[in-house]
């Protein structure tokens, strides 16, 4: 099996500019737990899960900035859970992803 830093470790050997998010705190239920990854390049390709539906693509694009702008930035997702189908977080949970570039 192929984790997102196999991929990562793939993909900077090749020369793409990436960023890695890992989920780094859950409160109630959550999609992924505490560690899962993503890491997605400068055109929008990514490996692995943080959460599922509009959080993931939120966190892709908060990707692609920090991997213009070289950073780092830790993301907060939560919804109450008559919303949370709508937004991806269909569990009701909480969660923070940090988005870093990796260079």
């Amino acid at each position: 099996m192929t984790t997102a830093l196999d991929t990562a470790s793939q993909w900077l050997s090749q020369g793409r500019k990436i960023a890695i998010a890992t989920v780094i705190e859950t409160w109630g239920s959550a999609p992924q737990p505490v560690g899962s990854q993503l890491v997605v390049d400068a055109e929008g390709n990514f490996e692995g899960a943080v959460s599922g539906g509009c959080v993931e693509g939120a966190v892709i694009t908060e990707a692609q900035d920090m991997i213009a702008s070289g950073g780092h930035k830790v993301l907060s997702f939560g919804v109450a859970d008559e919303t949370a189908w709508k937004v991806g977080l269909a569990c009701g949970g909480k969660i923070r992803v940090l988005v870093e570039a990796v260079r």
